[in-house]
């Protein structure tokens, strides 16, 4: 048996020196030390000697296994080198090569169109004010003269989720939540931006969701002329100083007399063009004196406390803005419209 075990070590590690591959050398390791393997079937073997031989065959058969496990570790080793450095040449980078330049997001133009707005605002003497967009009914509608089956509800489509909660129309609700924790003491100044939300087709010029912002100022002797200087100066900062404004009579039902604003047309300074449709005019916001009723409800002394609002649809700013024919190009998320943007 001994000169078996001298015969496969022999075997063995011929075999092992002529392995080319990670694959035959585990198969050499399989062939020679797996459980069928020859050099199992001889240690299975040793029960028929005697008592005296085993000590000195099992030593035998100890050092082939050592000798062949030990050319297979060495090769192992060799390869699992040689696998590295293939690898790390592979990888290899050269640091004297130029940098790829990262993609650097920028602001949205409906963002940057909102900030601008603010920040005409906030230079004013304005505050920004925030509410939630699922609302109450209450304060979308009745708060602002718009009790149940009002018809000027007709105005307004909207996403009901119970009879009582919606998704907000407008944000006029936050300047009802203002009012009502001012709790009947002025002055307010604020406007509110926001995501509002109708039942509407989406096409060129209509949006199910669209951003608006709104503004309310309530004070003592605030009177319609204030209105009017206050968009003036707001629309010149944002379309030009040359930009003027008309103010058409209107409806709303929470504000009392109401206005539409038009300005001259950005495109043509007001000489007409298919912007405007040749009349030299663009509509931006409705306004007007804030109703007594609301008021009233929100805990105003309409004989004491007067005041006025307004809102404009952002999405209307920045087409005019930017011209932009189609609203949906705010939603649709394509870089090849969002980059126009990216450095105005």
């Amino acid at each position: 048996m001994k000169e078996r075990l001298e015969a496969l070590k022999a075997e063995a590690l011929l075999e092992l020196a002529q392995v080319a591959s990670q694959q035959q050398l585990n198969e050499m390791r399989i062939k020679y030390l797996g459980k069928k393997g020859p050099l199992t079937e001889v240690l299975r073997g040793m029960g028929a000697l005697s008592a005296e031989e085993r000590p000195a065959i099992g030593q035998v058969a100890n050092d082939v296994r050592g000798a062949i496990e030990a050319v297979i570790e060495s090769k192992q080793a060799e390869y699992q080198q040689a696998e590295t450095e293939l690898r790390l040449r592979a990888e290899t980078i050269d640091v004297t090569l130029p940098g790829k330049p990262g993609a650097i997001g920028a602001m949205h133009p409906l963002g940057k169109v909102i900030q601008q707005i603010e920040d005409i605002f906030i230079g004013m003497g304005y505050t920004v004010a925030e509410g939630p967009e699922v609302e109450q009914d209450y304060y979308n509608f009745e708060a602002l003269n718009l009790p149940k089956n009002h018809p000027a509800r007709d105005m307004q489509d909207s996403f009901y989720i119970t009879e009582d909660i919606l998704m907000r129309t407008q944000t006029s609700p936050v300047q009802v939540r203002t009012m009502e924790k001012m709790k009947g003491q002025g002055p307010i100044r604020i406007i509110c931006p926001g995501r509002v939300y109708r039942r509407d087709d989406d096409d060129a010029t209509h949006s199910h969701m669209f951003t608006q912002i709104e503004g309310l100022v309530i004070d003592r002797n605030i009177r319609m002329s204030d209105l009017k200087g206050t968009l003036l100066q707001f629309v010149q900062e944002l379309f030009g100083q040359d930009t003027k404004i008309r103010m058409r009579p209107s409806f709303f039902p929470f504000t009392e007399p109401s206005a539409e604003v038009d300005v001259t047309c950005s495109m043509c300074g007001g000489a007409g063009c298919r912007v405007c449709k040749q009349t030299g005019w663009l509509e931006i916001l409705g306004s007007g004196m804030v109703h007594p009723r609301v008021l009233e409800m929100a805990g105003y002394d309409p004989e004491e406390y007067s005041g006025f609002a307004f809102g404009l649809g952002v999405e209307r700013v920045a087409m005019l803005k930017y011209d932009i024919e189609d609203i949906r190009h705010f939603y649709t998320n394509d870089l090849r419209f969002l980059k126009q943007f990216a450095h105005i």
